[in-house]
């Protein structure tokens, strides 16, 4: 189990990470005005709690006011991002679940086997019940007294009352397109190389100027915006396995561990030291 946290505890995010519960991490902020986002994406599914003060909320192309109170869900590829309002004060705790696991836990509770992830049509809660469970999952979570067994079981409540609450959506809310989702793919799989527009293109079979304009209309982000993005997500994996925070800069490909340092905190509102723990 691993707490990880700056010098300043009261300021610092805290993340929280079991061995044992690979599928599930959690994350606190105190001072959300210390921890600003730019417009990212996750592999992962997140679900947070907001649980003082008030922040915009960006997802997709919508914009919200969320408060105390409020749960916030966010589908694996979903672009967002959450941040203060005039610098008023405001706090929040996080679950990050990986995909794989909460796909076979919708497979279990009867959703269609043929897809590989039933998306959630909301984007944000204001449920008094919803909002407590999540807590009190957290709570669980972070409890060094409780045991593997209650964490495990807990997680599994949480989430199979979730799917059966909320009742994903039957359709993706994105229609496919798979000339850009080809050209996203080829972005994650080569997000550690030097890419060219021209690459990306010749990988999509689409013309730099369709490009451009649709793959920010259909992720909400640039082809750029994305390519960084990946590239965070890669070494928050590395991060994660223990390595070293310049290893993980030049295996990211990164020109050099100030940039890596720099694109990280952008996208995940803490330093990579911070996060590694």
């Amino acid at each position: 189990m691993k707490h990880a946290a700056a010098k300043n505890p009261e300021k610092a995010p805290r993340f929280w990470r079991n061995d044992a519960l690979p599928f599930i991490e959690a994350r606190a902020i105190d001072d959300g005005r210390e921890v600003c986002y730019a417009r990212h994406s996750h592999a992962h599914f997140s679900i947070g709690a907001i649980t003082a003060g008030r922040s915009t909320y960006v997802h997709e192309q919508a914009q919200f006011e969320v408060a105390a109170g409020t749960v916030v869900l966010m589908n694996p590829g979903d672009v967002h991002a959450c941040n203060p309002i005039n610098d008023q004060p405001w706090s929040y705790v996080m679950l990050y679940v990986e995909t794989p696991w909460l796909t076979d836990l919708q497979h279990q509770l009867g959703f269609g086997e043929e897809l590989e992830f039933r998306r959630f049509s909301a984007t944000h809660v204001d449920e008094a019940k919803l909002y407590g469970d999540l807590l009190g999952l957290y709570e669980i979570l972070v409890d060094e007294h409780q045991d593997v067994l209650r964490k495990q079981s807990a997680a599994v409540e949480f989430f199979s009352d979730l799917q059966l609450r909320l009742h994903p959506a039957r359709k993706s809310l994105r229609e496919p397109n798979f000339k850009l989702e080809r050209a996203a793919a080829y972005i994650r799989q080569h997000c550690t190389e030097i890419l060219s527009l021209d690459d990306i293109c010749a990988a999509a079979q689409l013309s730099p100027s369709y490009l451009i304009r649709a793959f920010k209309q259909h992720y909400g982000m640039t082809p750029h915006a994305f390519f960084i993005n990946q590239r965070i997500q890669f070494a928050r994996e590395c991060l994660r396995n223990g390595q070293l925070i310049a290893e993980v800069a030049l295996e990211a490909g990164f020109a050099d561990q100030a940039h890596f340092q720099r694109a990280f905190k952008q996208h995940f509102a803490a330093t990579p030291g911070q996060y590694r723990g």
